[in-house]
């Protein structure tokens, strides 16, 4: 059963406790979560939900892979599956089909084991080759410690490559903003 509107609603009032700002740029969500829809399904337009995994070494460095859909360098995640039960664990799940990285092997950031670290909602252009109209995804990205260094295992279908870059260098600007608010290290 997919993560529920309760569960994602609950989600989203933690971190907006923490990011009380963000409340207007989340309006389409709390939109999809009023409606009869599943907003973890891809077949729910014009908005759903996706998540991702933002995996940061032992050296402070953060896991990016290179997307073949998108052509970019972003961190491991996607959509959500019916078997995912909830939002982080959609994360992970994403984590170990496209990086080959177990569950196991990465621990939650302390003080994000039930927050994300960000939302981020971004447009996605129309996919006539899979019937899906403009729409958005409002990103839920976690947060977790790599447990010990491990070799990535690429997905060749849906990524190309990987690098680890530094907290300063992430894709997202949301993301590199509050990467930088952490203490450091971030390992003991």
């Amino acid at each position: 059963m997919p993560p529920s509107p309760d569960h994602i609603r609950a989600t989203v009032e933690a971190y907006l406790t923490r990011h009380p700002s963000e409340r207007d740029a989340l309006a389409a969500l709390f939109v999809v979560l009023t409606g009869e829809d599943d907003p973890t399904s891809r077949k729910t337009f014009p908005t759903h939900v996706t998540c991702s995994a933002i995996v940061i070494s032992s050296n402070d460095r953060v896991l990016h892979i290179q997307h073949n859909a998108t052509g970019k360098a972003l961190a491991p995640g996607g959509h959500n599956e019916p078997g995912d039960k909830d939002l982080p664990g959609a994360a992970l799940r994403e984590l170990g089909e496209e990086a080959g990285i177990p569950r196991d092997a990465v621990v939650p950031l302390p003080g994000f084991e039930t927050v994300p670290l960000d939302i981020d909602v971004h447009d996605i252009a129309a996919n006539p080759a899979k019937g899906e109209p403009a729409h958005q995804h409002v990103d839920f990205r976690w947060a977790f410690l790599l447990r010990a260094e491990r070799t990535v295992k690429l997905q060749a279908e849906e990524v190309s490559g990987h690098e680890w870059r530094s907290f300063e260098d992430f894709a997202s600007p949301t993301v590199r903003a509050k990467l930088a608010l952490l203490p450091r290290p971030t390992h003991s």
